[in-house]
């Protein structure tokens, strides 16, 4: 799928991993279309994807993706004044880490409400039109804690290992509508996400997600991009997480075991 003249929407397009994808579609040639909830932060995201590319025209519409009739009234708003959406990119999320049964419910029903519904949402507001036009792509944000679970997300990662589930069903659904579906699952990023989930993440899930390494978020985008144009189902930055995808049946049992050795060292030497 080719960026120039094409419409891209990102949803979560005001910070982040969907700000750094939107800056590089407009820069590539695309109309770009944010979705967020802050409408100030939108505004902000907006006029920095100006400075970078001035030529760009970006739309902006304030919206909870966790509420169907916002995702749907903004996903109108832009194609209004847009077009049709071409390309999709799913990145509003949100992460809580925390201990199981530390955790109120409220934050598995939140963290469900907008990583899986707010992707379900959007894509139900694009889709048909995609295939009635047999063209079109489709990219979800999932995380490397949607190919395993680790300690400390029992609130995050089911929701990113439901997006896997749906892009894998929607995968098979649309293959010949030409309609393309791929799926990142991106390591630790340096974005204010990750900055707000360090405020409450065990010290053990520190130590266990150490060993991917910190990603720029326009180092994300950039892999995000080209696994996307050049057609690839699930898209997986670096190697550990590319092995993670392709042997996780035969190497879980290792990983069970050595996350656990970790969690174990944790707290034999003191963490919280």
């Amino acid at each position: 799928m080719m960026l120039r003249d094409s419409h891209v929407l990102v949803t979560g397009g005001s910070s982040g991993i969907g700000l750094a994808i939107a800056r590089r579609c407009a820069a590539a040639g695309a109309r770009v279309s944010l979705v967020a909830r802050d409408a100030s932060k939108l505004s902000t995201a907006r006029a920095l994807v100006i400075a970078a590319t001035p030529s760009a025209k970006v739309e902006i519409a304030a919206a909870d993706v966790s509420i169907e009739a916002q995702v749907i009234a903004a996903v109108g708003a832009v194609q209004a004044s847009n077009g049709p959406v071409d390309i999709l990119v799913t990145s509003a999320g949100v992460a809580t880490p925390g201990r199981f049964e530390a955790m109120p419910s409220s934050v598995f029903e939140r963290s469900m409400a907008v990583n899986y519904f707010g992707t379900l949402y959007a894509l139900r507001a694009v889709i048909a039109g995609m295939r009635e036009r047999r063209r079109g792509a489709i990219v979800l944000v999932s995380s490397g804690a949607g190919l395993v679970g680790l300690f400390g997300y029992s609130a995050y990662a089911p929701t990113k290992f439901a997006l896997r589930g749906l892009a894998e069903t929607l995968r098979g659904e649309l293959r010949q509508t030409g309609v393309q579906v791929s799926i990142i699952y991106p390591p630790d990023t340096d974005t204010p996400q990750l900055a707000e989930e360090n405020l409450t993440k065990p010290a053990e899930t520190k130590a266990i997600t150490a060993g991917a390494g910190l990603w720029t978020a326009d180092e994300v985008a950039r892999v995000t991009i080209e696994g996307m144009t050049l057609g690839r189902f699930a898209i997986t930055p670096g190697a550990q997480l590319t092995a993670l995808f392709w042997l996780q049946g035969l190497i879980f049992p290792y990983l069970q075991w050595r996350f656990d050795r970790i969690a174990a060292g944790v707290r034999r030497a003191g963490g919280k």
